[in-house]
């Protein structure tokens, strides 16, 4: 009986883990998941410029803009890379 108690015991520990885990997924995570957004909202913040001063909602719309911006500038900048590239 000593050797089935053991094992038993760590399947048990096992089930009650991927409870445990499948719980925090799905609600989002509780008081952990929120200490997780802020710390994402915190790192966004220091990406985007004058983000340091922005409620989260705000902060979302101008990352929003800032990402267009970006892949304007992007276009733009392969559109004259082409034009100025010499023909050979």
């Amino acid at each position: 009986m000593k050797q089935t108690e053991p094992r038993r015991c760590k399947e048990f520990s096992m089930v009650k883990w991927r409870m445990r885990r499948r719980r925090t997924a799905c609600s989002g995570g509780g008081s952990t998941g929120g200490r997780s957004v802020r710390m994402k909202i915190k790192r966004l913040q220091k990406l985007i410029p004058g983000g340091k001063l922005m409620q989260p909602d705000r902060l979302f719309l101008r990352t929003a803009d800032y990402i267009l911006h970006l892949r304007l500038q992007l276009n733009l900048l392969q559109a004259l890379s082409k034009i100025c590239q010499p023909s050979i």
